[in-house]
């Protein structure tokens, strides 16, 4: 094996949406991804994660498997393992998810709902699906 092939096993991908970014529609990854500018749409990264930086301003639902948010974030969040709202994040909407973490100094006004975890990812798929089926 190369050095260069060593190393790349051992870096870990994330993409990014950066400060001076607004994003307008749908937004999915393949890989980890931050948020660090404006997004107003959907986001999949179904097996990924997915990280709302601080500064960051979302409208719209989020799937992944961990979702951390430090920034803004109006919608619904479905993750297969955690949602965790960190100190000074601002979240408004619902979450989905086998695990839940509120800091004490985040603001969330919503609901939490767990036990709906297996019926919204199959909403959120299939709404995927019919979308590119357009």
């Amino acid at each position: 094996m190369s050095i260069a092939s060593a190393v790349c096993e051992n870096v870990h991908i994330m993409a990014l949406i950066g400060k001076t970014l607004f994003v307008r529609g749908e937004v999915q990854t393949l890989d980890d991804l931050t948020i660090e500018g404006r997004v107003e749409g959907q986001i999949f990264g179904e097996g990924r994660a997915i990280v709302v930086a601080p500064g960051a301003d979302i409208t719209g639902d989020i799937l992944a498997d961990d979702i951390t948010v430090f920034g803004r974030l109006a919608g619904q969040l479905v993750a297969t393992d955690v949602v965790d709202v960190r100190a000074e994040a601002h979240v408004t909407g619902q979450v989905i998810a086998k695990r839940f973490i509120l800091d004490e100094a985040a603001r969330f006004k919503g609901r939490v709902e767990p036990q709906h975890l297996e019926a919204a990812l199959r909403v959120a798929k299939f709404q995927q699906r019919k979308r590119h089926a357009n």
